[in-house]
């Protein structure tokens, strides 16, 4: 791996963050349309991008168990064994917390996080934003989910502020995260497989 070429693309990630612009960018599982979790104008922007509903909630990745602390107005109490334990990329819905960008949340409420434990690049660009990361498909809603880069809607592309160039020729195909509901006595309800 090129360390030079991951902070190179680190810092212009963030750096696009920070001037609360949508980027476009390989997630821990497929590529995705991200912005600052705390920033209404940004989450509007993507919903914008993608022709999104409104009421359709996106997905917030994390660095570790304090920032999924802090978007979750309720955190489960068994998450670091279920962190421990988990086998792939999962996304923990739960209700949503105030510091999250209101048009975030899913009408119930309630928000996806998901702690990036095996992406070095997302890990590391949540981890310099300090703050959650939206993540949502890369594609206009309704369309197939982009597992590559070459199969990204080229007028998405162009739409993007910032497009990340780490990742761009991996032909290595991941498939979109497992999704959990917590529910209230702590237990799991597998809402996508």
């Amino acid at each position: 791996m090129n360390t030079r070429f991951l902070r190179e693309e680190v810092d212009a990630a963030v750096d696009a963050l920070l001037m609360q612009q949508v980027i476009l960018y390989p997630t821990d599982t497929v590529w995705g349309l991200g912005c600052d979790a705390e920033l209404p104008r940004a989450v509007e922007k993507i919903y914008q991008l993608k022709n999104r509903p409104a009421n359709k909630a996106c997905i917030v990745l994390v660095a570790d168990e304090h920032m999924f602390a802090r978007y979750a107005a309720v955190v489960p109490p068994n998450l670091p064994e279920l962190l421990a334990t988990q086998q792939r990329p999962t996304t923990y819905v739960v209700p949503g917390s105030p510091h999250l960008a209101p048009n975030l949340l899913a009408p119930d409420g309630t928000i996806g996080l998901r702690v990036v434990l095996d992406d070095e690049f997302c890990r590391l660009v949540v981890r310099r934003l300090g703050h959650g990361l939206v993540s949502t498909s890369a594609n206009l809603s309704g369309e197939p989910t982009p597992a590559l880069y070459a199969e990204i809607d080229p007028a998405l592309v162009r739409k993007a502020d910032y497009v990340a160039y780490w990742r761009q020729d991996d032909t290595t195909r991941a498939a979109p995260s497992r999704v959990v509901r917590v529910l209230p006595d702590g237990s799991l309800e597998v809402l996508r497989d």
